[in-house]
């Protein structure tokens, strides 16, 4: 009897498991949002597809502007940077500041110096003086001043790499002092691939650290080393470490091309790059010892291993400065020198790790400017990039919002690499294919411009359908390219009232992990960034002013 009790207990033991696999079995089949089978999202995809409304729009040719836009014609008013602090007196020093040190809070060290010094009663020959600083990215700085589209009286760039660069480009530029405040770039790696490093290749350096990438044991993520700072110091640090010699040789090319194959991506943003490794999509990333030192959670998930030239902020005066505006510069600069202002600047993470020390040799502004190309013209490493952009025509964005998109894609497309393959999307409440995917040559260019200026709006608005035929396009792309990037474009005001939603195609998605960038016009900024967030893609408020420029470094990064 006992016996017959317990094998009943096991059969329904059985039974409720069976079940209660089923039913999770069922909810997770049923959950939209979550990764799943490639069989079960190729089956959600087509269903999803049979539903939406497609028609093919024949795509006529247009006059390809082959020439680059002028820099300075593409930077925006610099009144899209406003001064985070505005001097009033008879002689101003206005300075270009790195943003980590003219933001907020522990990040406004410069800004603190100047509103203190602006208080007091300084003066040169018998006038007042007081200091503006404007806070901007030191690449973008850097881009202004080579320009001549608005030149500063200083620039306090990141590090001493800019200034190289400004110099080689023939503008106007003199060091007044090599330190502001001290700081050192470095990378941020987990405990777990600082341990496996040690193991497999012993000390922890830029050298094994390169290594263990191209060895693909470290997901590695960096910025643009056109406009970041850090991003251009990790460049040269890495050419450096395949050939000491010669950052520019045969060597450190092939190098270079073998790391860049394990790179998941180049950031547009630091943080682009460190949402990423919150998802845990990183395993190492770059970054300034001043922002570490200030986020517990860094520091208590990663290890610093510094590279590169130091990050000491120096100063250098723009163009020729009037004897009376080299005074007050001198007389700011003592201020910033002084025991409180340094203190104040230890306070806010920057003065650490004096001790380290650059075995960098001093390279000169054409040989950075050189290693920049050579990042441009390497960094898919032979890996092709199929894009799909897919443009907004509903009702909301009549008017002017659909002309900033018609002028920032047909422009910012000059900057998309002839050997990937793009193709172009537009929606209403239907869904139009005004593109089929192709190479990116001559011919397809001249069909993209002219898709983009026949672009027409319409009615409703059917976000997620679009992109799913959008999707749609790179997996065929994909079966007959296996090697090829994938990647979408979303330009939009983020608005959504027709077909499916985004919790249906969001699983689909993360399935095959393609990046939907998003570029918004007037938008609903926080939507879009929802979307890009799926796969840590990067988000841009574009305007008529500053769009083309955004657009430049995010294709500049990923294309």
């Amino acid at each position: 009897m006992q016996k017959k009790n317990i094998l009943a207990f096991v059969v329904i033991a059985l039974i409720s498991f069976v079940v209660i696999f089923a039913v999770i079995s069922s909810t997770n089949s049923n959950d939209d949002t979550a990764v799943m089978t490639e069989d079960q999202a190729n089956k959600k995809l087509a269903k999803y597809l049979n539903k939406i409304d497609v028609s093919n729009i024949p795509a006529r040719k247009a006059n390809v502007e082959l020439e680059e836009t002028d820099l300075k014609e593409e930077l925006p008013d610099i009144s899209k940077y406003p001064l985070s602090v505005e001097g009033n007196a008879d002689i101003v020093i206005e300075i270009f500041s790195s943003p980590e040190k003219a933001g907020e809070g522990s990040d406004s060290w410069l800004s603190t110096m100047a509103k203190e010094f602006n208080k007091q009663d300084n003066k040169v020959d018998g006038k007042t003086v007081a200091i503006s600083v404007r806070s901007i990215a030191s690449g973008l700085g850097t881009d202004y001043i080579i320009s001549g589209k608005y030149l500063p009286d200083a620039f306090t760039p990141s590090n001493d790499l800019w200034g190289k660069i400004i110099e080689a480009e023939g503008a106007d530029i003199s060091l007044v002092t090599d330190r502001m405040v001290g700081n050192v770039a470095g990378v941020l790696l987990t405990k777990s691939v600082v341990n496996d490093i040690t193991k497999n290749y012993g000390e922890v350096n830029m050298k094994t650290i390169t290594q263990a990438t191209a060895d693909n044991r470290i997901a590695m993520g960096y910025t643009n080393p056109l406009s970041s700072s850090a991003g251009m110091n990790f460049l040269l640090s890495t050419l450096n470490a395949y050939d000491s010699s010669d950052i520019l040789s045969e060597t450190a090319i092939e190098g270079f091309q073998q790391f860049q194959i394990n790179i998941p991506f180049v950031a547009y943003t630091t943080l682009q790059m460190r949402e990423s490794a919150k998802s845990g999509s990183l395993t190492g990333m770059i970054i300034e010892y001043q922002l570490y030192k200030n986020d517990t959670d860094l520091r208590t998930q990663y290890e610093f291993i510094p590279y590169g030239v130091r990050h000491d902020n120096p100063l250098y005066a723009i163009g020729k400065l009037s004897k009376d505006k080299k005074e007050a510069m001198d007389l700011f600069v003592s201020y910033c020198e002084t025991k409180e202002s340094q203190e104040l600047a230890t306070k806010y993470g920057f003065n650490g790790m004096d001790d380290y020390k650059s075995s960098f040799p001093e390279y000169d502004g054409s040989t950075i400017i050189s290693a920049q190309k050579l990042w441009k013209e390497n960094k898919d490493s032979g890996r092709s990039i199929t894009a799909v952009f897919v443009a907004d025509v509903s009702g909301s964005m009549s008017g002017e919002p659909l002309n900033q998109l018609k002028t920032s894609l047909i422009n910012g497309s000059k900057y998309i690499n002839n050997e990937n393959s793009i193709g172009l999307v537009s929606y209403d409440s239907k869904v139009y294919v005004n593109l089929p995917i192709a190479k990116f040559d001559l011919n397809q260019r001249s069909l993209f411009t002219g898709a983009v200026t026949d672009l027409q709006e319409g009615g409703a608005t059917a976000s997620f359908d679009a992109l799913t035929v959008a999707l749609n396009m790179l997996l065929e792309e994909k079966a007959k390219n296996p090697d090829t990037k994938l990647m979408l474009f979303l330009l939009s005001d983020g608005e959504t009232n027709s077909g499916l939603s985004m919790k249906k195609i969001t699983g689909i998605l993360k399935t095959y992990k393609i990046p939907v960038y998003t570029i918004g016009y007037n938008a609903d900024i926080e939507a879009l960034e929802t979307i890009s967030s799926i796969n840590e893609a990067a988000s841009i408020n574009a305007d008529s002013d500053d769009v083309v420029y955004k657009l430049k470094n995010l294709f500049d990064a990923q294309m």
